[in-house]
C-alpha cells in the first residue's frame, strides 16, 4: 500500500514498483517456514521481493543502491521502536497510534539532525541512550534572573565543552541562509 494522496504532490514523481527475483542458493526444508514470498521455476526457487520508490534512477543502479544499504533501515525502525517508544502504542484507536506516531517519527528525524548537524563526530553514531546519559540528563542548577533563564553547571563537567560546541553550531545553522 503506497499512500499516493499524501506522499506526493500534483508534481512530485508517480511511485514505480519494481520486482526482484534472486535464486535461492540453499532450499529450504519442507517444514520450515520462510519469511518472505517464494516462486519455483523448473524446480528452482526464487526468492521475490519488490521495492517502490519515486527515484528515476534505471532499475538496476537503484537495485545496487537498495542493496548497498545493508539493513540501515531495520536499525532506524529498531531505534524508533525502542529509544523513541514507537514500539509502544497508547491506544487501541487508530488515529492516537497514528498520531503518536507521526511525533515519534519527527522526534526520530529531529534527533538525527541534531547528530549530524551540531553534534557531529562521535555522537552521529550514538542511540538516544547515550545522548540522555550526557547531554540530556544533567546535575545543574536553573537561574531566573534578570529576566532571563540559565543552566548553571559545573566547569569541570564532561559534557560542557560539547554543549558550548553544540550551541554555537545551532547559532551558526540560525544564522545560515535557507536553501
Amino acid at each position: 500500500f503506497v499512500p499516493n494522496a499524501e506522499c506526493t504532490t500534483k508534481k512530485g514523481q508517480p511511485y514505480r514498483y519494481l520486482a526482484i527475483r534472486e535464486l535461492m542458493k540453499q532450499p529450504p526444508s519442507p517444514m520450515e517456514g520462510l519469511p518472505f514470498q517464494t516462486i519455483t521455476f523448473d524446480e528452482t526457487q526464487y526468492k521475490l521481493f519488490g521495492i517502490v520508490t519515486n527515484m528515476n534512477w534505471e532499475g538496476e543502479e537503484l537495485i545496487h543502491w537498495y542493496h548497498k544499504r545493508c539493513g540501515k533501515s531495520e536499525e532506524a525502525h529498531a531505534s524508533m521502536k525502542e529509544d523513541l517508544a514507537g514500539g509502544r502504542l497508547p491506544s487501541g484507536d487508530f488515529g492516537e497510534n497514528a498520531a503518536w506516531w507521526s511525533i515519534m517519527a519527527l522526534a526520530h528525524n529531529l534527533n538525527t539532525a541534531m547528530k549530524n548537524l551540531v553534534l557531529r563526530d562521535s555522537w552521529v553514531a550514538k542511540r538516544m541512550k547515550a545522548i540522555r546519559f550526557h547531554l540530556i540528563n544533567l546535575p545543574g542548577r536553573i537561574v531566573d534572573h534578570a529576566r532571563g533563564l540559565s543552566i548553571r553547571l559545573t566547569g569541570d563537567h564532561p559534557s560542557l565543552d560539547i554543549l558550548i560546541k553544540a550551541r554555537m553550531r545551532i547559532m551558526e545553522l540560525g544564522r545560515a541562509s535557507p536553501g
